[in-house]
């Protein structure tokens, strides 16, 4: 009998996993996928994927107003919240059956349920039938983060349960700040929901640069959305019967707000509980709560390893997904590769959208002695038509010494794809030589990039005496 089920479990059919386990394959692995949720894992099921359809259906809204400035006279438009719900949920299905054909085609064999580590080698499915691996990977990716059970927690939805609301809230409060918090505020703001946005920090988007910050904060304030920073929901009470039940808020300022749901992302935790890691002997990193690991995604098991949020390192789905795609190669496909996690783009898909790459200025100033900062402020283009109260943040920081370009954020329509691009010129180590070298494409808003040519700051640190 042979030692070893399969050479390859993988523990999570999210996009990190799924691409792991078809390449692994590809190499000609044996390999087996758990996965006891959908296939695709959060990022396709709900995150990313739903999240960006219902940022497209919100952002009609902005459209339809902006139209009579072109001369367009539309009739009173109305929005049909369980539409929108439904026709998501069919493409999201569509999806989940392209993750599972591929993953099928590839050679490896999907089992729909949880597995728990009963020792380095061997899983126990919740089917009660057990498997030994050679080889084993952790991708079960991260959850939604409650924080303090205060009283009422039972009563705040996540970014799970927000995709399968059965009616548009007329009045919603999002406690957060980050992508999660943003991006939601911005979506219920745009289909005509009342938007309180609670915070517990001095402004949003903790770690992005600081004029990237109030920037957005600016344009979601003009959107109508309300901001409150420096408090935290402490209480939510319940009224009503579930038909037309409402919610009462209490924070932490003494204040108390009505809605008709609650919602908290306030952050996610990596997906660690119940996998049975002690039995495996598999450490948690102490500082983050994520499973510890190496450069080459192994963790303090020889044969096992870790992919994606479990590990809490960058957790962006891409980032997942070259993981996934690196410990393939380098266990199954006998070539070692390590990711490179540094100038890793990243885009919040609020409205207006952040795309940003590299350091932000505080960084920059800290890493380098002599930073030049270049940075504009204008009104699109559209704007000046539509009468729309808005404007766009370019920003470009350079390492003076050395003239390369370490850093780019970008606020405003387009911004994402924007930076994508850009990350290319940035990983190739440019420099601002080669940005004013590049010719213009009018008329477009990212044509500022190539054009700003004068500094709006130049930071010299002094050497200590």
């Amino acid at each position: 009998m042979a030692e070893f089920d399969t050479d390859l479990f993988v523990i999570g059919g999210g996009s990190g996993g799924v691409r792991a386990a078809r390449i692994a394959a590809g190499h000609g692995a044996r390999v087996m996928i758990a996965e006891e949720y959908r296939m695709g894992g959060t990022c396709v099921i709900r995150g990313c994927v739903p999240k960006k359809l219902l940022v497209y259906a919100s952002h009609i809204h902005h459209e339809i107003e902006d139209a009579a400035g072109f001369g367009w006279t539309i009739p009173s438009a109305t929005f049909d919240w369980p539409t929108l719900i439904a026709n998501k949920d069919k493409e999201i299905a569509r999806l989940e059956a392209a993750y599972t054909a591929n993953v099928e085609k590839s050679g490896a064999r999907i089992v729909k349920t949880r597995a728990v580590f009963e020792d380095a080698h061997t899983l126990r499915l919740s089917t009660g039938e057990t498997v030994r691996s050679k080889t084993i990977l952790i991708a079960t990716g991260g959850a939604p983060n409650h924080g303090l059970a205060i009283p009422g927690i039972e009563h705040v939805i996540s970014s799970n349960e927000v995709f399968h609301l059965a009616a548009l809230p007329r009045r919603i409060l999002i406690q957060g700040g980050g992508y999660i918090a943003l991006e939601f505020a911005c979506i219920f703001a745009g289909f005509g929901s009342d938007v309180t946005l609670v915070y517990r920090g001095d402004n949003v988007l903790r770690g992005f640069d600081e004029d990237v910050r109030s920037h957005v904060r600016s344009e979601m304030e003009k959107d109508g959305i309300t901001i409150l920073t420096g408090c935290t929901v402490n209480k939510v009470d319940k009224h009503g019967k579930e038909s037309t039940k409402e919610f009462t808020s209490h924070l932490s300022n003494g204040s108390s707000i009505a809605s008709d749901q609650v919602m908290f992302a306030i952050g996610r935790h990596p997906n660690v509980r119940g996998l049975g890691l002690e039995n495996a002997g598999v450490a948690i990193n102490p500082n983050n709560g994520g499973i510890n690991v190496d450069s080459f995604s192994r963790t303090s098991v020889p044969n096992i390893y870790a992919i994606g949020d479990v590990t809490h390192r960058i957790n962006l789905t891409p980032v997942a997904i070259r993981e996934g795609h690196a410990f393939a190669d380098t266990v199954f496909g006998k070539r070692s590769v390590q990711v490179d996690h540094e100038n890793i783009p990243t885009a919040v898909f609020s409205q207006p959208e952040v795309g940003t790459v590299g350091l932000t200025e505080t960084q920059a100033r800290a890493q380098f002695s002599h930073v030049d900062i270049y940075k504009t402020s204008f009104r699109p283009m559209k704007a000046t038509m539509s009468g729309r109260d808005t404007r766009i943040l370019m920003k470009l920081i350079v390492d003076a010494s050395t003239d390369r370009v370490v850093g780019c954020h970008i606020v405003g329509d387009g911004a994402a794809e924007m930076v994508q691009v850009l990350a290319i010129a940035i990983k190739m180590k440019a420099t601002k030589a080669d940005f004013d070298a590049t010719m213009a494409l009018h008329p477009t808003a990212a044509e500022e990039l190539v054009t700003m040519r004068t500094p709006s700051a130049r930071h010299v640190r002094q050497a200590a005496e």
